[in-house]
């Protein structure tokens, strides 16, 4: 079996499927075999991206799938050199399964304590309560704004938990929005700022597997 990244939220709408597109292609662009495993069936927002993706002949190919559990989706995950777990919102027992089975469990959030509050209760919960490993979790600061004291105050509050936190941080950008809406991930921004700088995170992720997994 080959890698298996686990990318989950306690709140929707924090960057998870854009870290899973992200990393998804940053590996397929590499020639890794990479499958995408949208377990938000309600939403199958990166299956909707696939589309997009599809019909714009975007390469490399990317495989997305939806599927209604976890299990479900690692039956097939012996085919893949990487397998992403894009997990629906919300803390479900999905999540914690996600967390279980996964090499690296990347954890999204905003820098507002809307969003840090959950991430680090949902980051407890996997780990004091389903025995998730301290260094397999990782948590990514995304659709950051443009306040560097906010993002220092939100590194400081992370600082304080015992959580691998990733370096740099995705930003809230317009190029970002219309690189998804064109079937692109952020990495793939035809805009040299912004690609440069999603790029430094998902190396971070990719980075920190490397390092659990060796």
């Amino acid at each position: 079996m080959g890698y298996i990244i686990g990318v989950v939220s306690q709140k929707g709408g924090v960057g998870k499927s854009t870290i899973s597109r992200a990393v998804a292609t940053t590996y397929a662009a590499a020639g890794w075999n990479v499958k995408v495993a949208d377990l938000d069936i309600n939403q199958a927002s990166s299956f909707s991206w696939l589309q997009r993706r599809l019909a714009r002949e975007v390469q490399p190919v990317v495989a997305v799938e939806t599927f209604g559990t976890v299990d479900q989706a690692l039956k097939i995950a012996e085919a893949y050199d990487m397998m992403i777990l894009d997990g629906a919102p919300h803390a479900t027992r999905a999540t914690m399964e996600i967390g279980k089975r996964a090499d690296l469990v990347v954890l999204p959030t905003g820098l507002s304590l809307d969003d840090l509050e959950p991430t680090v209760l949902l980051a407890n919960a996997l780990s004091s309560e389903h025995g998730v490993s301290v260094e397999r979790i990782a948590i990514a600061l995304v659709k950051t704004g443009d306040s560097p004291r906010e993002l220092d105050e939100a590194r400081s509050y992370l600082a304080a938990t015992p959580y691998f936190v990733l370096d740099s941080q995705i930003p809230e950008k317009t190029a970002f929005r219309r690189a998804q809406d064109g079937g692109l991930s952020v990495v793939e921004s035809p805009y040299k700022g912004p690609r440069e700088q999603a790029d430094k995170l998902i190396q971070a992720i990719i980075d920190r597997l490397e390092s659990v997994t060796q």
